[in-house]
């Protein structure tokens, strides 16, 4: 198996890491988010608005699913995608799981302000991050081949590590 899938909470650098893995690698890049917004004709904010979190989930299972069927690419999946126990499965099945993560503080610092971010919760930010972490850990620790700390290293150094683990 040769796809390599991100997960991780919000903000622990998904996105970033992955652009450079996939230019490091010269692998297709899928995001899954920017795949939810092209197919549903509109940006995240206005899909749980207008839909709900329940139709936004099943979105990004269909895309998960249609990412998962390239071979060489490298998956920036969503924060909740573990939410989904099949979920969970195609994505060991179909890749390397990366797991990415961040302390509350650097999650915080990195998110605030961010208006493409719905709320989960309706909570503040902070407490927020605590409890919806609280759920998804042990989902993230299940799902995940490689865990990789992001608070102290740099995108790049991030990236050399996995490469360097996965040996790629």
């Amino acid at each position: 198996m040769s796809n390599i899938s991100l997960i991780g909470y919000r903000g622990t650098g998904k996105s970033t890491i992955a652009a450079i893995l996939a230019t490091k690698m010269q692998r297709q890049i899928i995001v899954i988010d920017e795949a939810i917004v092209k197919t549903a004709g509109k940006p995240i904010p206005q899909i749980i608005e207008k839909s709900g979190w329940g139709f936004f989930r099943n979105l990004e299972s269909l895309e998960l699913a249609k990412a998962l069927a390239h071979d060489n690419v490298i998956i920036d999946c969503g924060g909740g995608i573990i939410l989904s126990e099949e979920n969970r499965k195609i994505l060991k099945y179909g890749s390397t799981v990366v797991l990415l993560t961040a302390e509350i503080s650097t999650i915080a610092d990195r998110i605030g302000g961010d208006d493409n971010r719905p709320s989960l919760t309706g909570k503040g930010l902070v407490e927020e991050i605590e409890e919806v972490l609280t759920i998804r850990k042990p989902l993230y620790a299940m799902t995940a081949n490689k865990k990789f700390p992001t608070d102290h290293d740099s995108p790049e150094e991030v990236a050399q590590k996995i490469i360097d683990a996965l040996s790629l």
